[in-house]
């Protein structure tokens, strides 16, 4: 047996090459956050603690942790939480995990936003309010409406506004898409809808399906049921110039136009690519 001590170092290399034998997608990132979490430092801290012995109880509440992560279980659920346009995102199972591409959607909501005097965005699926908290934050004048059917996700989302001081901002109401806002009147709706084809689901990284919110992913029949229904209701209370922002799938680009096209009441219908140059982003405007 090595008498060699186990070292924050040496734990985070074997952990990481371990990872990568379980083909994790991100072994060594992952063993960087875990190992975080558990020291109870940021990750980026580590480098400067190598030399420093790891007690029993570090080892073993990091073991277990890697554990459920060989099993699947995302890293963001493991800690309890996720980074998303540089700022920090309470995530349970009851919530999505916010992705990087949906970075897109936050971007063009924030350019399209600030010639407004006083904006009025209402955010469709709001999840863990990453959407809404982030435009929030960077549009202070802005009134934010945040919409989801879980009551659970609700309760997130309210804790991550309260966490940035931003839950007066917010109005938190729970319904069906845009069921709630009937008769109301918005600049801006935006939504990272379920756009994943219900039969789809299955083939998912066991990370998604096994964890994530189905009701969060399931966008039914080719994963448009709720785009369409989405792109007939934000008509029906988008202010005349009012724009309709709508994360989409890799492979719904031109699906979504015509739908679009075919709802009618829109005019400079786009979809913007992500970095990846991927169809992400449907735009279009209320005529």
């Amino acid at each position: 047996m090595s008498a060699e001590p186990w070292t924050l170092g040496r734990l985070l290399v074997w952990t990481a090459n371990y990872l990568k034998e379980k083909q994790a997608d991100s072994p060594r990132l992952d063993a960087e956050v875990l190992l975080g979490y558990v020291v109870g430092c940021p990750r980026i801290s580590l480098y400067t603690r190598f030399e420093e012995v790891a007690s029993n109880e570090v080892r073993q509440k990091y073991r277990e942790l890697v554990r459920r992560r060989v099993e699947g279980c995302p890293v963001a659920y493991l800690v309890g939480y996720k980074e998303f346009y540089n700022l920090k995102f309470t995530v349970t199972p009851a919530v999505l995990i916010p992705r990087p591409e949906t970075e897109l959607l936050v971007l063009e909501a924030i350019r399209l936003a600030k010639p407004l005097a006083q904006p009025r965005i209402v955010d469709v699926g709001t999840g863990s309010g990453a959407i809404a908290v982030t435009l929030a934050r960077h549009l202070p004048h802005a009134t934010i409406t945040a919409i989801d059917i879980s009551p659970e996700a609700l309760a997130v989302a309210q804790k991550n506004a309260d966490q940035h001081q931003l839950g007066s901002r917010i109005q938190f109401v729970q319904g069906d898409l845009l069921q709630p806002a009937a008769g109301q009147t918005f600049d801006l709706v935006v939504s990272n809808p379920p756009y994943i084809a219900s039969d789809v689901i299955p083939q998912l990284a066991v990370t998604v399906r096994g964890y994530e919110p189905h009701v969060a992913l399931d966008g039914g029949n080719r994963g448009l049921e709720i785009i369409e229904r989405l792109v007939q209701e934000a008509r029906n209370v988008l202010a005349p110039g009012g724009h309709f922002l709508c994360e989409i799938g890799y492979d719904q680009g031109k699906s979504v136009l015509e739908l679009v096209e075919q709802a009618g009441g829109y005019g400079a219908v786009t979809v913007m690519p992500d970095q990846a140059g991927l169809p992400r982003l449907l735009k279009a405007v209320r005529r």
